[in-house]
């Protein structure tokens, strides 16, 4: 299922990029020839908003996030896995405050209209507690895959293990 989910994101991420992109040049152009398109700059920016958290469930998928890892390096297998299992339990509690308090907020701006667009606010605010459920997905996942190699030293919540990052490139 990672496969096809990571295949999914990729085409939506593309997809996204390529729309937004054209949104902004398309917006340049017209405004140069004195028209400018002012609902455009207003859709790539909800555009962003979504590509940035399918971005980031991605990315925490193939643990590519970034991270300072310079003390916790110095500890075991076992140990950094308990460790990221610990941090992977206070980030999913973050997250779903954010999913609830998201979604409160997507209610109250049901009615509000976003910019110029004539779009709901809603479809921007949405996309906060629908980006922490993804990401919070990808963490669970991440969870029970290391723990299911956990006797082989095999990966970790967060991390990327060498034997990970030397092995063939990484899923489309």
């Amino acid at each position: 299922m990672p496969g096809v989910l990571g295949k999914v994101e990729f085409v939506v991420g593309g997809i996204l990029l390529a729309v937004i992109t054209g949104l902004v040049f398309i917006a340049a152009v017209m405004r140069f020839f004195g028209n400018p398109l002012i609902w455009s700059v207003d859709l790539a920016q909800l555009l962003f908003i979504w590509l940035c958290f399918i971005g980031a469930t991605r990315a925490m998928r193939q643990r590519a996030h970034l991270g300072v890892d310079y003390l916790v390096r110095l500890l075991g297998h076992r140990h950094r896995l308990l460790l990221e299992t610990a941090l992977a339990v206070v980030f999913v509690a973050f997250l779903s405050v954010l999913a609830v308090e998201g979604y409160k907020l997507t209610i109250l701006n049901w009615e509000r209209q976003f910019g110029d667009s004539g779009l709901s606010y809603a479809w921007v605010t949405i996309a906060v507690p629908a980006g922490s459920i993804m990401l919070s997905a990808s963490i669970i996942s991440n969870v029970v895959s290391s723990w299911r190699q956990a006797r082989l030293d095999g990966q970790l919540v967060f991390t990327r293990t060498s034997a990970e990052t030397d092995e063939a490139p990484a899923e489309i």
